[in-house]
């Protein structure tokens, strides 16, 4: 117990190091290279900081959980390798991220799409931020156990996820930072092949032309392929949120909102639209 102990707290510290220079990388774009002057208040993202630090150190204790009762299982990726064989090593390497990445993505989407039409009261935590940047995109807690079911199990079927490949695994971590960051910094016209910051923020959008748009994380691929995509004009930089589904401002709101009856009630009792996901979305 005191060896586990000791493990954990060295790793939310660990986590914590890292968290701190993701906000000193993107406290300094979003200064350095603002989109339209727009720059996030230093209340949003001390108050994200919070969130996020409480995020850490529920998920890391989930983790150790989950990862308790599945390993033992010792599941095998159906495709050992995703270059062909006899392929110098580099190349071998490139073209085994880059399909990690796709197929990766692939069940990502899925899995988001999921995510808003049966778990979506979870899902909103994260929708409801009005004041997006590469800080502010906090999940609720709970969204590690959807994510486990969802993405990380159906993949330990296929691959080895790409998270688990050095480099690809660091640039599309940092990638769910960047795609909310309200910087002018984008793709220009690689955004009709892979995610940035445009095409995501309609994701977030409040404007209802906008909803259940463009859920992919890496590559546009596969909202166009299924019909999601929304390709927004180069001034189209919608505000965010979700109308009926508070952001959280405590530490508890955070923690409990999925089931509070603020969140569940006051919109309804208002006469605003109660919270539910879009019925006309099929998977």
């Amino acid at each position: 117990m005191i060896e586990f102990v000791r493990t954990y707290l060295g790793e939310i510290v660990q986590w914590g190091i890292d968290f701190a220079g993701t906000c000193a990388f993107f406290v300094a774009l979003e200064t350095l290279a603002p989109r339209r002057g727009i720059r996030p208040s230093v209340g949003s993202r001390l108050k994200a900081l919070v969130f996020w630090m409480v995020y850490g150190a529920l998920i890391i204790l989930i983790a150790h959980g989950l990862t308790t009762l599945w390993a033992p299982l010792g599941i095998k990726p159906v495709l050992a390798s995703l270059a062909p064989a006899h392929v110098p090593p580099l190349v071998s390497a490139a073209i085994g991220a880059v399909a990690a990445a796709y197929i990766g993505d692939f069940v990502y989407y899925w899995a988001h799409r999921a995510q808003h039409r049966f778990f979506w009261r979870f899902h909103a935590v994260h929708h409801s931020v009005r004041e997006m940047s590469g800080i502010t995109g906090y999940h609720h807690f709970s969204e590690q156990l959807f994510q486990f079911v969802l993405y990380a199990i159906p993949l330990s079927f296929l691959i080895d996820g790409p998270y688990t490949i050095p480099i690809v695994g660091a640039l599309l971590a940092q990638q769910g930072n960047y795609l909310h960051s309200p910087t002018w910094l984008n793709f220009g016209p690689l955004g009709r092949y892979f995610v940035d910051n445009r095409f995501h923020r309609i994701h977030h959008s409040i404007e209802e032309r906008h909803y259940d748009r463009n859920f992919g994380l890496f590559t546009t691929l596969w909202d166009s392929l299924f019909g999601t995509a929304y390709f927004p004009a180069a001034d189209e930089w919608p505000e965010t949120g979700v109308i009926d589904y508070p952001e959280p401002q405590t530490v508890p709101q955070f923690l409990l909102a999925p089931f509070s009856a603020r969140f569940r009630g006051e919109a309804a009792n208002a006469g605003a639209p109660v919270l539910e996901p879009d019925p006309a979305l099929t998977i």
